[in-house]
């Protein structure tokens, strides 16, 4: 393959991660920064730097005609987008293929399937995924009789976009109209788009995603699945691999339907196929599909020893998958924590600042993908995100005991940090005894994170 020059369009320990990938190939880079980001790690590893623009997101990472210009005067031949920002944005994949640019990511037609979730719930339940009771609603009394028909408790969820923004949770009649107006509005300040849709809430279950790879030739495999439970206000802290609560027979179940969809988008590139697991009675609800590398894809690097960002790029440039579904195999176990400039004693408000002192702990097994150093002025203006923990071991109990090192060792100063949470986290029962759900954590530690 002739050397590719690829433009990081995206900050942080991800623009770390494609950068290090794209070393590793003989890629070249370009790093687009917004004016916040010029003294980031990101920049001082990137081949060349251009400025987007100014500090906040709008002006720099999101501003999508800046992004590409800047791409094209460059003379780059890809864009990676990572995740969040403009990574399942089906105008900018588009505006990149216009322009001459290979889009490191899903064609823009599935990127368009899958942003809106209805049409992708309608794609799961055509090729006999099973998904949550539920559907659209125009108005709040369509969303009521919905709810009484299927039952509570329910789901009041945005149509496009994520993050939790514009969901709701309703337990009963009595809040659901307020609730379906205020998800309403977040979905249309967020997301441009204020449609919503209602599903039932399982309430016993767990957050289980499937990865999965594909190439322009057909050619699609699964990288077995994470289990993201742990969540607070939907926002995830820990995730791991493989899900050890699955039984091998709900295990296949959960990779053939995430290949079923795959194949039902003709699918290529990274992507994530989402699902809610209520393990007692082994029922399995599709959730969504997510056209991207995610953010907890170091667990599943660890457990099958593939580099995903990798591949990622590879198959973007056309190349053909170099695995089968047979070379696939789970070694061990990994746990990730994600590190945060949150403070966990004010509902894990922001607190940014400058780290006047920063030491990884140098644990054996561990895997730190951070974009912090000591100096460094964490901004305002972005993600809370520090640094991504990644134990592996020979199983869950070796691969929490080095994570719960990992944690202990880390010395921080200058930030307010979520450490003493995911030190607690850790030691707790349910969580050492796996019988944690999507609502545990919000419940537990409700009145300690209370905002």
């Amino acid at each position: 393959m002739a050397t590719q020059r690829v433009f990081v369009a995206n900050r942080g320990e991800i623009a770390l991660r494609i950068i290090d990938a794209c070393d590793r190939l003989g890629f070249e880079t370009v790093l687009g920064v917004s004016a916040a980001d010029r003294d980031s790690l990101s920049a001082r590893r990137a081949g060349r730097v251009v400025t987007l623009g100014g500090p906040r997101a709008a002006e720099s990472y999101l501003n999508v005609p800046a992004v590409v210009h800047a791409a094209v005067a460059t003379g780059c031949t890809a864009v990676h987008p990572g995740y969040g920002f403009l990574a399942e944005r089906e105008d900018f994949a588009r505006l990149c293929a216009e322009n001459g640019l290979v889009f490191v990511g899903p064609r823009p037609e599935q990127l368009q399937a899958l942003g809106d979730k209805i049409s992708a719930r309608r794609l799961a339940e055509a090729v006999g995924v099973p998904v949550s009771p539920g559907g659209p609603t125009t108005t709040a009394a369509d969303a009521l009789a919905l709810a009484r028909r299927i039952g509570f408790p329910v789901l009041v969820k945005a149509a496009f976009g994520g993050g939790g923004r514009g969901m709701k949770q309703v337990h009963d009649e009595t809040g659901l109209v307020a609730a379906w107006e205020l998800a309403s509005s977040e979905a249309a300040a967020s997301f441009g788009d204020g449609t919503v849709f209602i599903e039932r809430f399982v309430q016993s279950a767990k957050h289980v995603e499937v990865q999965i790879l594909g190439d322009a030739h057909g050619n699609r495999i699964h990288l077995a699945e994470r289990e993201c439970s742990l969540q607070y206000r939907y926002q995830k802290i820990i995730e791991e691999a493989p899900c050890v609560a699955l039984s091998d027979e709900a295990r296949r179940r959960l990779h053939g339907y995430a290949l079923r969809i795959a194949d039902a988008l003709d699918y290529v590139s990274l992507g994530t196929v989402e699902f809610l697991v209520d393990v007692e009675r082994g029922d399995i609800c599709f959730l969504e599909v997510n056209p991207r590398v995610q953010v907890e894809h170091p667990v599943t690097e660890a457990i099958t020893g593939v580099d995903l960002v990798r591949e990622q790029l590879l198959v973007a440039f056309g190349e053909p998958l170099r695995l089968r579904q047979d070379d696939v195999r789970v070694d061990g176990h990994a746990v990730e924590l994600r590190l945060t400039a949150q403070d966990p004693g004010h509902g894990l408000r922001p607190s940014p600042g400058r780290l006047t002192h920063w030491r990884p702990s140098p644990v054996g097994g561990v895997r730190w993908d951070t974009h912090m150093y000591e100096g460094y002025l964490f901004p305002p203006y972005y993600d809370a995100l520090m640094a991504k923990i990644i134990a592996h071991g020979p199983d869950r109990e070796a691969a929490l005991a080095r994570a719960r090192a990992a944690i202990a060792g880390l010395q921080v100063q200058g930030c307010t940090t979520n450490q003493s949470l995911l030190r607690e986290l850790l030691d707790t029962p349910e969580i050492i005894h796996d019988t944690v759900t999507t609502r545990w954590l919000e419940d537990r530690f409700a009145e300690e994170m209370q905002a």
